[in-house]
């Protein structure tokens, strides 16, 4: 028989590992602690950072990710933006980020080839080659840049393609960003600050050996199943379905990757799953805790399979794609969700009765958070049932 995992002993882990439950001293460990944050909304990375520090505060993330460099943005698994640390960064770039690069690319090839506008480009794939190369020598003429600084560099990133010819939602638009995006992939450059406040999505661009030089080049497979290894510590015991979804994996890539790791099978309350080997004797239960995490913060957007700390409230917590909204969570499960209402007041509504004592500790989370956003305004990219309707 397997070994079994209940559980209320993978909130336990949740809480801790999370830094949920007891937080982090510093941004680089609450970031390792979960491997990485989604950073698809640019407001999450700092919200998600500070929901697990002891004294939370945006100019510390902003000192990570741009004065330090310790932290590194990158486009990673399921085609997804996220914020990592350097050594992660390497692993997600040669375990994800590569394959995708390699999609990519030969689907602007193909583009660029049939729904070219005014014309399609001849010999796709040469002029693409040639267009990085000349925006790779731009950037590093410059130091840095923008978008619009490279295309004024290089005028050929205003080719324009045709898209859906002949549908309702026909739309004609340059290749600049899908042209930045591969040679992003790539891992040739990298977004630096934001232009504007710490919430924009408009990026200054850098090279990535200036940026952050010396990351490790790794083996495709060793880096899955590192990876993989990193997932199973902060997210597991999960089933492998879990892990195939966070990653974005084929099922051939994921078994591939777990051969390395001899993971042990274990139930999971009746649902089969996998952990460590040394991750299998029960670690203690951290004492009660509340936490208010932002919209599309890495521990609910961790697993596939949430009802075991979801319940009942998906309805009103996420939106119809699948991304979730901001949450309240009691010692490993979600009891409530918020919002930020344009006055600055943190609204909240509790979807189950958690008793007294939690009322007065979310309470009081509500009113420690309020005090330390100060003037700051954020509103999540994707909106989601519950938190349209406390931000009115």
């Amino acid at each position: 028989m397997p070994p079994k995992i209940s559980t209320e002993q993978r909130r336990a882990r949740l809480g801790t590992r999370h830094h949920l439950a007891t937080p982090a001293p510093t941004v680089a460990e609450a970031v390792t602690g979960i491997v990485a944050l989604h950073a698809t909304d640019p407001a999450t990375v700092h919200l998600s950072a500070c929901a697990r520090l002891a004294s939370p505060a945006i100019s510390l993330v902003e000192q990570a990710l741009y004065t330090d460099r310790t932290l590194l943005r990158l486009l990673g698994m399921r085609r997804t933006v996220f914020v990592t640390d350097l050594e992660t960064a390497a692993l997600v770039q040669a375990a994800c980020t590569a394959d995708i690069e390699v999609k990519q690319r030969k689907l602007l090839e193909q583009h660029l080839g049939q729904q070219g506008h005014p014309e399609n480009v001849p010999e796709p794939g040469k002029w693409l080659a040639s267009v990085e190369a000349s925006v790779e020598e731009a950037l590093r003429a410059r130091g840095s840049a923008t978008a619009q600084q490279l295309s004024e560099d290089e005028p050929r990133l205003r080719q324009q393609l045709l898209m859906a010819a002949g549908k309702p939602y026909e739309a004609i638009g340059n290749v600049t960003s899908r042209v930045l995006f591969l040679l992003a992939a790539a891992g040739r450059i990298v977004r630096g600050r934001p232009r504007g406040s710490w919430i924009s999505t408009q990026y200054v661009w850098h090279p990535m050996d200036s940026w952050a030089p010396g990351l490790r080049a790794w083996d495709a497979e060793e880096a899955r199943t590192e990876l993989a290894r990193r997932w199973l510590q902060a997210y597991g015991p999960a089933p492998i379905t879990d892990l195939r979804w966070w990653t974005g994996w084929t099922a051939g890539q994921t078994k591939k990757a777990l051969a390395g790791l001899s993971p042990v099978e274990v139930d999971l309350e009746g649902a089969t799953g996998i952990a460590l080997p040394d991750d299998l004797e029960p670690v203690p239960s951290p004492p009660p805790w509340v936490a208010f995490l932002p919209a599309l913060d890495p521990t609910p957007m961790g697993w596939q399979e949430r009802d075991w700390f979801l319940g009942p409230h998906r309805a009103a917590l996420f939106d119809r794609s699948g991304n979730i909204g901001p949450t309240i969570w009691s010692s490993g499960r979600v009891v409530g969700g918020w919002a930020q209402r344009p006055s600055g007041e943190i609204a909240y509504r509790l979807l189950e009765d958690v008793g007294g004592e939690v009322t007065a500790a979310v309470e009081a989370e509500a009113a420690h958070c309020e005090g330390w956003f100060g003037e700051v305004r954020t509103v999540p990219r994707f909106r989601t049932p519950l938190e349209r309707e406390l931000s009115a």
